[in-house]
């Protein structure tokens, strides 16, 4: 009963509360964006690991965990059977947590067959309006705004408007697809869909609408350094203040946007990297958010079921 109290404590703390967590991934996000949004990814798990795991607990006692799978099976039977307050309440608690499982897979199938929906139709849009550009390896689609995107799925494509093509060099415009081409491999837009199919199966948690803000911006700037790999930060960034104005289509990744501008700043002054003991330090708080969930729930039966056992070969 303990664990299950303190799982829902941090639930409830972690889900809306989210300052803490932000305030520490900001000081150094921007240095190691991949690491931030691993940090993100982690702290949004493990509320949803915590609420179904103190569920779990709550309904199956370590008491019973502690005298093996016989006892788990005639537990399990007693709520299904069992009129009890007792067993009620254990069924109930079961039932909550595959609530919170199937929300959150529906969600997510939601968002992932509504994004491919979307990208199909603007892919049937791109046949009829764009040509084929072998030399860049992009559409390119004849508008007024300047844009660079790309369409991701299994039949990924990067697009550039008539628009972005005057306005940028040729050094620029190879900057701005390796951006777009780093989306791509890093498969970013699945990372997209997995913020948002928690802010849409748990609206108007703080902690989901922050990691989905955060994780979008990130994204950016993981893109912009494995770009800056291969060309010069400077021609990204004069890339970026032409692009700035540009609004790339909501299921698409777009080189512009809002955070252009603070990107450019980034680009132009960037920061010494993470060094190896933050990197450390980092990568133990991610493993600390996904494993203490289950550690926390697991912990007192594991230590009743070897007390059980080890008391049993102890009386023979």
């Amino acid at each position: 009963m303990i664990a299950a109290v303190v799982l829902a404590c941090y639930t409830v703390a972690a889900a809306v509360w989210p300052p803490v967590l932000g305030q520490r991934a900001a000081k150094w996000s921007d240095r190691a964006p991949r690491l931030a949004i691993a940090l993100w990814q982690a702290g949004a798990a493990s509320v949803v690991a915590s609420a179904v795991l103190a569920a779990l607990a709550f309904a199956v006692p370590a008491e019973i965990v502690g005298h093996g799978l016989a006892g788990l099976f005639e537990a399990c039977a007693d709520m299904l059977g069992d009129g009890s307050s007792v067993s009620r309440m254990g069924f109930a608690a079961m039932l909550a947590a595959g609530a919170v499982l199937s929300r959150v897979l529906w969600c997510g199938v939601t968002v992932l067959v509504r994004a491919a929906v979307e990208r199909r139709r603007h892919a049937a849009m791109l046949r009829l309006l764009g040509r084929r550009d072998a030399e860049l390896g992009v559409v390119v689609i004849d508008y007024d705004e300047r844009l660079a995107y790309c369409v991701p799925g299994r039949r990924a494509q990067t697009v550039i408007t008539t628009s972005a093509l005057r306005a940028l060099t040729p050094e620029q415009i190879a900057a701005v697809l390796a951006h777009e081409r780093a989306h791509l491999r890093g498969r970013h837009h699945l990372v997209l869909a997995g913020a948002e199919a928690l802010v849409r199966a748990f609206p108007r948690v703080p902690l989901f609408e922050r990691a989905r803000t955060e994780i979008a911006r990130l994204v950016e700037l993981l893109a912009d350094d494995v770009a800056a790999r291969r060309h010069p930060r400077a021609q990204i960034a004069a890339a970026l203040v032409s692009l700035a104005t540009g609004r790339a289509p909501a299921f698409t990744l777009g080189a512009g946007g809002e955070t252009a501008l603070s990107r450019v700043r980034r680009l132009l002054g960037p920061e010494q990297p993470l060094g190896r003991r933050e990197r450390l330090t980092g990568l133990l708080a991610v493993s600390a958010l996904l494993g203490g969930p289950a550690a926390v729930a697991l912990a007192p039966g594991v230590g009743s079921f070897l007390a059980h056992h080890c008391h049993s070969l102890l009386s023979l």
